[in-house]
């Protein structure tokens, strides 16, 4: 009896020794005492790349918006790096590397994912929105959703439409007033379908080229000319390699905030939905700050000697005349529904 005493009173003075040594309780990984913690613990980085300047509308609303709202609203769980002036290459390129998830996310001209899905041409024909508001009302509607679902399959998911707002022509030659005054101009466009046979309908001679090549191109006389809107015209100074603008409108340029569709949905329900309302809020605020720098850089680029002019409405009716058969053309591609879906949206 005394034997199995003295037994029972050392395993006691070991079993405490143990416990106060901490031997007794297996201590669980900060950040891993459950999937939940853990989940809330886990951390993530979205790359964002895109060819525009800090000085442009989608820089300052992707900086002051987007990238504040995901970083403070997420609590620091998601961190939002921005790669302005093309550092991480054109646009085409950028959307490569988001499909391949090497970066998580870019903000294209959406001009650009006709390479990718080709039904994205329909927002490029031309003199199809009447003004920006039927632009909106389109792209943030059925005809928006519709495309963003063909685009899944791509691997690229849309989450909101920006804008570049609506293209305009510069060349060095005169200003342009009809359809005659383009015939044989050497013009760079993007790499676009639509927007090439637009001015093959024109008369004119498109060359699709990178944005980031273009400024030395016009500088050194391979193109002659060249077309986007008033903020890319000013920010990339084109006003000192070209002479004229002509405010024709011919097409309205959306971007598109791209994100890759399996990064997106390998992030927690809750960060999805901050990661898509930062988008929308970017999609709003950019939209705004684009369109006064519209209104600020016209007059700037005035005042750098640019010799603008504007279409009036029956000038303007003789370069839609002229381009009727791109729709034509591309009916068969884009499907006569998503055009109809666009033109309704001017009603």
């Amino acid at each position: 009896m005394k034997s199995i005493a003295k037994i029972l009173i050392v395993m006691m003075l070991v079993s405490v020794f143990l416990v106060g040594c901490g031997g007794g309780q297996q201590q669980q990984p900060a950040g891993d005492s459950g999937n939940g913690e853990k989940e809330a613990k886990e951390t993530y980085t979205i790359k964002l790349a895109y060819v525009v300047p800090e000085t442009q509308s989608t820089h300052i609303a992707a900086r002051d918006v987007f990238k504040k709202y995901v970083e403070e609203k997420s609590n620091g769980r998601i961190k939002v790096e921005l790669y302005p002036n093309g550092q991480l290459g054109g646009d085409r390129q950028a959307i490569e590397a988001v499909q391949l998830g090497t970066i998580q996310m870019t903000i294209p001209a959406a001009a650009v994912l006709s390479g990718f899905e080709p039904k994205f041409q329909v927002f490029d024909l031309p003199y199809l929105f009447k003004s920006k508001e039927v632009a909106y009302k389109a792209l943030d509607g059925e005809l928006g959703q519709r495309l963003n679902e063909l685009l899944l399959k791509t691997g690229l998911r849309n989450l909101a439409y920006g804008e570049n707002g609506f293209r305009h022509i510069t060349n060095n030659r005169g200003p342009i007033e009809t359809p005659n005054d383009l015939k044989g101009l050497k013009i760079r466009t993007m790499e676009n379908p639509v927007h090439m046979a637009t001015f093959k309908a024109l008369g004119a001679n498109p060359t699709p080229m990178s944005f980031g090549e273009l400024y030395t191109a016009l500088q050194q006389g391979t193109v002659d000319a060249q077309e986007n809107p008033i903020p890319l015209v000013y920010t990339a100074k084109f006003y000192e390699v070209q002479d004229y603008y002509t405010l024709d409108g011919h097409v309205y340029a959306a971007t598109v905030v791209l994100i890759n569709d399996d990064f997106y949905k390998s992030l927690p329900e809750e960060l999805q939905k901050i990661v898509k309302e930062g988008a929308e809020k970017f999609r709003d605020e950019q939209r705004k700050i684009n369109t006064q720098q519209e209104e600020e850089m016209l007059k700037l680029l005035k005042k750098e000697g640019m010799k603008i002019n504007e279409l009036t409405p029956e000038q303007k009716q003789k370069f839609i005349e002229a381009t009727l058969p791109v729709y034509d053309q591309f009916k068969d591609k884009l499907g006569e529904d998503l055009i109809e879906l666009a033109k309704q949206a001017n009603q």
